[in-house]
């Protein structure tokens, strides 16, 4: 598989080959469970934790936060994929509280309603990624996180999506004094 995504990295070639198979799954078994959220995206792709199978944590979603979800893919995640013609990494999708409590996230975080996600798409810079969303799509938060100018693909990107009330709000993670910092992204980060 390595050679089929011509992947340098064994960790991206990791990825790589989690998101081939989940997709070749959730399209292939027909099995109960696996849900198709747009065309190219899945629950179980955006419901997936290592950490939640490791530590044997429930990340199943209720109905809300699967319509959450189900928004989610329709409003960013598959316009992303449908622009870029590439393959979506998700990072890090839903997670329940006792997930957010066991990785240090807060449980009122949107990844906790299923109004978001982190994800990447490698080959595409992550600024690019963001400024796509920002000038092309209504989201609530987008966040580029940690991204360093000259290494295009350090970091990752978080956007979340509403069907309430959608900010525009659009900002930049990076550390400070071993601390992150947001500051807000006027035009192009």
């Amino acid at each position: 598989l390595r050679v089929m995504f011509k992947l340098e990295n064994p960790f991206t070639s990791i990825l790589w080959i989690n998101i081939y198979l989940i997709n070749r799954l959730s399209k292939n078994t027909g099995k109960e469970g696996i849900m198709q959220l747009s065309t190219n995206f899945s629950l179980l792709e955006l419901t997936k934790s290592q950490t939640a199978e490791r530590k044997d944590i429930d990340n199943t979603p209720s109905t809300e936060h699967q319509e959450n979800l189900e928004s989610l893919c329709t409003h960013v995640l598959q316009p992303i994929r449908d622009h870029f013609s590439r393959v979506v990494s998700i990072s890090s999708g839903y997670r329940s509280e006792a997930l957010c409590l066991a990785i240090g996230s807060k449980v009122t975080s949107q990844h906790a309603k299923g109004q978001a996600a982190d994800f990447e798409i490698f080959g595409i810079s992550n600024k690019e990624l963001a400024d796509y969303i920002h000038f092309n799509l209504n989201y609530d938060q987008l966040i580029l996180e940690y991204w360093k100018e000259g290494e295009p693909n350090s970091g990752w990107v978080h956007c979340s999506y509403s069907e309430d009330n959608n900010r525009k709000q659009y900002l930049r993670a990076y550390k400070d004094n071993g601390k992150t910092k947001y500051a807000p992204v006027t035009g192009e980060a």
